[in-house]
């Protein structure tokens, strides 16, 4: 297991077919204002690839976009909403098809009302992840052997979820209604950068 450490764009041919966990960091919550500062991607095979953006990064990145492009390649994610969006608005392109463990984890694990990555991989995977690095700054001239340890956790073991939470949807009949939120994750992405982020649109009022 190693984590690879690479600037503005990712090497071609270091993923293996098939799919790939993806994770952002940004300068903050607001996509607009808050620059995208990395992206992490694994095929699950035991490496995890960080592609850190500078400021004033053109955002090029050809083998990067053509990965997270590809639509035979599923998307493993952990709260996709924001990586779509940042993934969007900074690299151009839809970053799917989409697993979502965040929201897969809230249709089947119904006992509970923890679903961050920390709970999930600590009651799934029954593994520990640091969360310390969380709120650091990912803008800075150099990020930390923490800040790319904690980066790269946030993709190790989204794999190894997705397999275990396909059987729980399937066990309690929610597989079509969990595709069904992941189809859709692209427009909510879409409606939170074009400003209905706070408001639900399918509501009555």
């Amino acid at each position: 297991m190693a984590v690879h450490f690479h600037e503005e764009d990712l090497p071609e041919g270091v993923l293996a077919p098939g799919p790939v966990a993806v994770d952002t960091e940004t300068m903050g919550l607001i996509t607009p204002r808050d620059r995208l500062c990395l992206v992490q991607i694994s095929d699950g095979r035991g490496d995890e690839h960080l592609v850190r953006f500078s400021p004033g990064s053109p955002y090029a990145a050809p083998n990067l976009k053509a990965v997270l492009a590809d639509p035979e390649r599923v998307k493993l994610y952990h709260f996709a909403r924001f990586d779509l969006a940042a993934i969007e608005h900074y690299l151009g392109v839809v970053a799917a098809p989409v697993f979502c463990t965040k929201i897969a984890s809230k249709l089947v694990r119904t006992y509970t009302d923890r679903h961050g990555l920390k709970d999930l991989v600590r009651e799934l995977l029954g593994k520990e992840i640091s969360k310390q690095q969380q709120s650091s700054d990912w803008g800075g001239p150099v990020l930390s052997d923490a800040q790319q340890e904690y980066a790269a956790s946030d993709v190790r073991y989204l794999h190894a979820m997705h397999t275990i939470l396909i059987e729980r949807l399937e066990r309690e009949r929610r597989t079509a209604m969990a595709q069904a939120c992941f189809d859709f994750l692209p427009v909510r992405a879409r409606l939170d950068l074009a400003g209905w982020a706070e408001q639900d649109i399918f509501s009555h009022a």
